[in-house]
């Protein structure tokens, strides 16, 4: 962050940054609690399989296209402006997605709610770390962040249950509760000035995607975690033999999987460090590639099932870390542009997601998913085999070979969303 960040720390209420990364949780609930309320979007709206998984697509694709644009557009603004604005965009759209009377307009709506919560989450990451000392701020993105982790281990399952109760609409309104409950909090404990680094452009954000390493290492993570959502995103149809179509069941099996993730980044984190980036990311998409495969052998008995995800989950969700510690190494003074689209991808692949896992389930049924995402798990392999190679290339070059991405960009710490 800018030298800037300091002036802020004292005027912040000590419950600022738990409270941004409620703000986050909430927000991010909505992207994760539609995949246990498909069979009930089938039902309620009439629609296919298929086309109940694109409500996931579409949310994902606008945070993605989205939040990147509105960033840049709002980044001379008050810090405090732009969260309350996002997040009563974010409530508007989840309100009308509840109110929503065709599929149709449950996209649209779940398209706005996207740009709140694609706009929401990297400012709120970036305004603790304002709101803190410099030496603490690193622990206070990473507060802010749990609230995504929060939401698919909790925030998803409990939505989940409650829509067994009230339906899918009720679980929109759950969700909207959250917000409306993050937005008084903004009101009473955030401050009405956060310093903020100056403006970056749109073109400035997207330079580094001209480095093939960067590029190399981005389809990495967009295939790898393609491969992970495919099967987070159809979890309900995935398992209906062992669930019975009981919502309480997919919720339990949501839930371990949540807090099975929350394991497994934080050993994927100390690995990291240890062996490195490429080798944590060939192991996890080795692990999740034979687990993907493995997949009609426990999905027809629930106590089968809920060990699947739990060992599934280990791999699965853990390769955040080890990809934004392979970027932040390619270029460590663009950290925060580096980690920053790290982001985006990460949008990207749950969009891809869906509109994947929705032709193999049109194409080949539900039993057909594990094989798709197990493909498309290979070929993240195979990048991450590449961007190795790239990254050994550049290293062998001259030392006075020019590098496509500038070296003398500010280092800041950035927002990473799993």
């Amino acid at each position: 962050m800018s030298n800037t960040l300091g002036d802020t720390p004292g005027n912040a209420s000590r419950w600022s940054v738990p409270l941004l990364g409620f703000g986050v949780f909430a927000v991010a609930t909505n992207e994760f609690v539609l995949a246990g309320m498909l069979p009930h979007l089938e039902d309620s709206l009439g629609v296919s399989t298929a086309a109940a998984g694109q409500v996931v697509t579409v949310y994902a694709l606008a945070c993605a296209l989205l939040g990147p644009v509105l960033a840049t557009a709002t980044a001379a603004r008050s810090r405090r402006g732009v969260l309350l604005g996002a997040a009563l965009v974010y409530l508007a759209g989840t309100a009308g997605a509840a109110l929503a009377p065709n599929y149709p307009l449950l996209l649209v709506a779940q398209a706005v709610a996207a740009a709140g919560t694609g706009l929401f989450v990297p400012v709120a990451a970036a305004s603790a770390a304002a709101l803190v000392p410099p030496e603490r701020r690193g622990r206070a993105i990473a507060t802010v962040l749990t609230g995504f982790t929060a939401a698919t281990a909790f925030g998803a399952p409990i939505g989940t249950a409650f829509g067994s109760r009230f339906g899918w609409r009720g679980t929109m309104w759950f969700v909207a509760g959250l917000a409306a409950v993050g937005i008084l909090g903004l009101v009473a404990l955030v401050p009405r000035t956060i310093a903020s680094p100056p403006p970056e452009g749109l073109r400035s954000r997207l330079r580094p995607l001209a480095d093939g390493r960067v590029l190399a290492t981005l389809v990495t993570t967009m295939l790898a975690f393609t491969s992970v959502y495919v099967l987070y995103t159809y979890i309900a149809e995935v398992f209906s033999d062992a669930t019975g179509g009981s919502d309480g069941k997919v919720a339990g099996l949501m839930f371990t999987l949540g807090v099975v993730a929350i394991l497994g980044s934080y050993l994927a984190g100390v690995l990291t460090d240890r062996v490195g980036g490429r080798s944590v990311m060939a192991i996890c998409l080795v692990w999740v590639g034979v687990c993907l495969v493995a997949l009609p052998l426990f999905s027809g008995s629930y106590p089968a099932s809920v060990g699947f995800v739990a060992v599934f989950a280990v791999a699965g969700f853990s390769m955040s870390a080890p990809q934004q510690h392979r970027l932040i190494g390619l270029n460590p003074p663009l950290a925060s542009v580096l980690v920053s689209l790290h982001a985006s991808i990460l949008y990207l692949a749950i969009a891809l997601a869906g509109a994947v896992g929705g032709v193999a389930v049109k194409t080949g049924g539900p039993d057909s998913l594990g094989f798709v995402a197990a493909a498309v798990a290979l070929l993240g392999l195979l990048t991450s085999e590449l961007a190795h190679r790239l990254v050994r290339r550049r290293e062998a070059a001259p030392r006075s070979a020019p590098s496509v991405v500038p070296e003398d960009a500010p280092a800041d710490p950035a927002p990473q969303p799993r």
